[in-house]
């Protein structure tokens, strides 16, 4: 069994060292506040949504393939739809036969990219829950490897890569504001930084699954609903995640649907960026007032997922 203080700087080094030739080192972004409408100040985007699959989930799917033994019968995950389609896309990158199963709110454009990366698709009941313990049915009936979406020491270690680049290419942010579902992303950019850098968590007002753990003292039940469902809102955050959590995220932003749907439209309209709900949640903190830089901070905001059809060049 790992344990999170397992999630060290230098694993995180040693796994963005192997998943490095199969994954994408994203851009930045550098742009102004007030380009939005908002007071002056300068801001850095980091532009995970353009990474292999869409989003950064690409990072702990590879770091799971590459880690850990595959047997024979391969590998299943449970998914909103982002962790589904890129492990399907790791999947299909190292040979390996995977099976994806998805709630029936999962979004087409992930459904049909995990379909298009070659994975057997299951729809399984209507939340992230749902399809994890229909997951889990198949790995005790099959001897599939379980490829958990933010709960297991591996997919930790990949997302924490991301924290790494940051810190090389932008060595001077003060805050990172980062959108947390299950937390894998936030935990592993946490234990990179572990306290470098001020790490804000965002999450949707219909999702508080890391407010509402802070407040228990441990992750509990929250609510898991609203318009980034299929991506933040997997019912509770993870287990290896929430110690170092609570050791480096300095506080969580709630923010509202409409916020996040105006995050989308104002990334798309200032910026020409495409994001799904989810990759708009921690821009969402910002526009709205949620989030209220100092004066001389140094923000960075991490855009951390594509997948979506509101941009259609078919109408």
């Amino acid at each position: 069994m790992t344990a999170p203080s397992d999630i060290t700087r230098e694993r995180i080094a040693a796994t963005e060292a192997v998943i490095r030739p199969h994954i994408r080192r994203t851009p930045l972004l550098q742009a102004n506040l007030a380009d939005f409408g908002l007071p002056a100040a300068p801001v850095t985007f980091k532009l995970e949504m353009l990474q292999h699959s869409g989003s950064f989930k690409a990072r702990g799917a590879f770091a799971n393939l590459l880690l850990r033994q595959v047997p024979p019968a391969g590998i299943v995950a449970a998914s909103g739809g982002n962790h589904g389609a890129a492990v399907a896309y790791a999947a299909r990158q190292l040979g390996i036969p995977a099976t994806i199963f998805v709630p029936d709110i999962t979004s087409p454009a992930k459904a049909e990219r995990i379909r298009f990366y070659g994975a057997e698709l299951v729809i399984a009941g209507n939340r992230y829950a749902d399809a994890l313990a229909a997951s889990e049915a198949h790995v005790a009936r099959t001897g599939a490897l379980a490829v958990h979406a933010y709960d297991q020491a591996e997919t930790l270690l990949g997302q924490g890569s991301v924290g790494l680049e940051l810190e090389q290419d932008a060595p001077d942010i003060d805050t990172l504001l980062v959108a947390v579902g299950g937390g894998g992303l936030i935990g592993g950019i946490a234990a990179w930084s572990a306290g470098r850098t001020r790490i804000i968590a965002v999450e949707p007002e219909l999702s508080p699954t890391l407010h509402d753990a802070f407040a228990a003292g441990a992750p509990v039940d929250a609510p898991a609903g609203g318009l980034a469902a299929d991506s933040l809102a997997p019912r509770r955050v993870g287990e290896l995640m929430f110690p170092i959590a609570r050791a480096y995220v300095e506080r969580v932003v709630l923010v509202s649907d409409d916020a996040i749907r105006q995050a989308q439209n104002a990334l798309w309209s200032t910026l020409r960026l495409v994001t799904e709900p989810g990759g708009a949640a921690a821009f969402a903190a910002l526009l709205s007032g949620s989030y209220r830089p100092s004066p001389g901070e140094r923000i960075a905001v991490l855009v951390c997922g594509a997948n979506t059809t509101a941009v259609n060049f078919d109408s």
